[in-house]
């Protein structure tokens, strides 16, 4: 029993010992095995692996593309017009011995401190060139700019152990008081179309106006004219009936022109004449050629 009492202590530690020795490396990891803080071993492969335990530590670094936001800086194209840039960037850890090297326990935050600082300096270095313009910038043909961007990055960025796999701008756009300029620039500049615009519309609608108006004239002129025309006729053919009535009968034509008469003087309910008995007027009244009343 008492053999037994200390064999067991015994192998509790020694699978401890051992369980301390075996760490496990994931698939999207790195590790880095330490002794003192000097780097021993390196295992960038996934599955169990080996350290000694008490002695050495294992730093895990992920092995995944990481994503940075810049902080929003300005700069100034070859136009001299300020831009406010916001940038984003893709990145991995390439060589993990030399990131530990270059940030120590800091880790992923330090790098990316230091990531961020290159970005915006090579942000400003590119943006800022000559022959490149705030036009180009805000335009969607800036691929080109961008990957410069990336590769002289890159090129700082190795130094860090890492590697900047894309770099893409996310917004470009111009101060808040440049923004409200240009505003208000546009803002004239469609007022100005608007009465562009309607000045033409209104002239457009004058000529329109005008020629209906004419229109309407010459119509008219022309509806008068026939109906002159044809009034003239008429009063020709009244007067040529008239005239052979007259031929073929005068005694009858006066008879009809004085009833014409008679039928124009007495019309209306209040009409009043006074005349004497004997009045032309009245010759077929008492004339003996009026007909009797039946």
């Amino acid at each position: 029993m008492r053999k037994t009492a200390y064999l067991l202590p015994a192998f509790v530690i020694l699978l401890v010992i051992v369980l301390s020795a075996v760490f496990v490396v994931d698939e999207r990891q790195k590790a880095l095995v330490l002794q003192f803080g000097q780097i021993k071993d390196v295992k960038e492969d996934p599955g169990l692996a080996w350290k000694i335990p008490l002695i050495q530590e294992v730093v895990y670094y992920d092995d995944r593309i990481l994503s940075l936001d810049t902080d929003t800086i300005e700069v100034t194209p070859s136009d001299d017009r300020r831009l406010v840039v916001d940038a984003f960037a893709r990145y991995r850890i390439a060589d993990v011995v030399k990131f530990r090297q270059a940030v120590g326990v800091g880790g992923i935050r330090v790098a990316e401190d230091r990531l961020s600082g290159i970005l915006n300096s090579m942000i400003r270095e590119v943006l800022g060139a000559d022959q490149v313009t705030s036009d180009r910038i805000l335009s969607v043909d800036r691929r080109g700019l961008t990957n410069r961007i990336r590769d002289r990055a890159r090129i700082q960025a190795l130094s860090l152990g890492l590697d900047v796999v894309d770099v893409r701008l996310k917004q470009t756009n111009l101060p808040a008081t440049s923004l409200e300029v240009t505003f208000s620039r546009m803002r004239a500049e469609r007022e100005r179309e608007a009465a562009d615009e309607i000045a033409r519309g209104n002239e457009a609608a004058q000529r329109v106006r005008a020629l209906a108006d004419r229109t309407v004239v010459e119509t008219t002129s022309e509806a008068e004219k026939e109906a002159n025309v044809i009034r003239g006729e008429a009063d020709a053919e009244r007067n040529r009936v008239f005239a052979e009535a007259y031929g073929a009968d005068q005694e009858f034509f006066a008879f009809y022109r004085s009833l014409q008469a008679y039928e124009a003087a007495l019309r209306g309910s209040k009409t009043t004449m006074v005349m004497t008995p004997d009045s032309q007027f009245f010759d077929y009244f008492g004339s003996e050629n009026a007909a009797p009343a039946q």
